[in-house]
């Protein structure tokens, strides 16, 4: 396939095995939707980040464990008791890799704990524990098999997201307790849960920065919308 983007993807933290680790689903749907995955460093040196990311055309911000409060100037002494395993390493590289994205304009998707981490490093804040702090009757911790529907999203019309998988109701596959909370300064809404959750956003100021609060990794197999959005970042960073 002629121009195949290379897309750079934040690796999995694994503290037991202290290890750096991948969902094959991630480099799976970038591959199918064109594109050629590639691991970025775990790292801190910013130079080293800025070189790794002389090299990809684009960058997918993954899941993984709860972003740390301090990330978003949570000053609650409570908060971190609500929070599941936190991640240092990645909060730390994260909030080095979320100014250098943007400021490259470089086409991004995060994905779960990415649309979290891109709006806690943009200024917004997240609600630690859904359940503890914002109870609802929607289900956003689903079980597996994690590739099936457990709750739907409004996709807010006129949006990227709309033109991408259409407006209206879209049913996602959901593993998640933490949520954005307020939205960062610069990002907009796309969708959102039937409780009011934000369930994804994009950046209007960038050529191509959304990120989704479910699943397509998981999805993208058996979900025509997961894999059109993997596609739509892949087409963006070919432009």
């Amino acid at each position: 396939m002629p121009n195949r983007p290379v897309i750079g993807v934040v690796p999995l933290v694994d503290h037991k095995l202290e290890s750096l680790w991948m969902l094959p689903g991630y480099f799976d749907a970038v591959s199918e939707a064109g594109g050629v995955p590639m691991m970025l460093p775990l790292t801190t040196d910013a130079e080293a980040l800025s070189r790794a990311l002389d090299v990809v055309d684009g960058v997918v911000v993954t899941g993984g464990q709860d972003v740390g409060p301090a990330l978003y100037g949570e000053k609650d002494p409570g908060a971190v008791a609500l929070c599941g395993e936190l991640c240092g390493e990645r909060d730390a590289m994260e909030a080095l890799l979320v100014p250098e994205l943007v400021a490259r304009d470089m086409p991004t998707l995060g994905i779960c704990r990415g649309i979290q981490v891109i709006n806690a490093v943009l200024g917004g804040t997240l609600w630690q524990d859904l359940p503890r702090q914002r109870p609802s009757a929607v289900e956003h911790h689903g079980q597996p098999p994690y590739d099936q529907p457990v709750h739907t999203v409004e996709v807010l019309s006129g949006t990227p997201l709309a033109a991408c998988v259409g407006a209206g109701e879209l049913p996602v596959n959901s593993y998640h307790h933490q949520a954005l909370r307020d939205v960062a300064p610069g990002l907009e809404v796309m969708a959102e849960a039937p409780d009011g959750v934000v369930e994804a956003v994009w950046r209007p100021a960038s050529r191509f920065l959304w990120a989704v609060q479910w699943h397509p990794e998981f999805a993208h197999l058996v979900d025509e919308p997961s894999r059109k959005i993997f596609s739509a970042l892949v087409d963006a960073a070919r432009g």
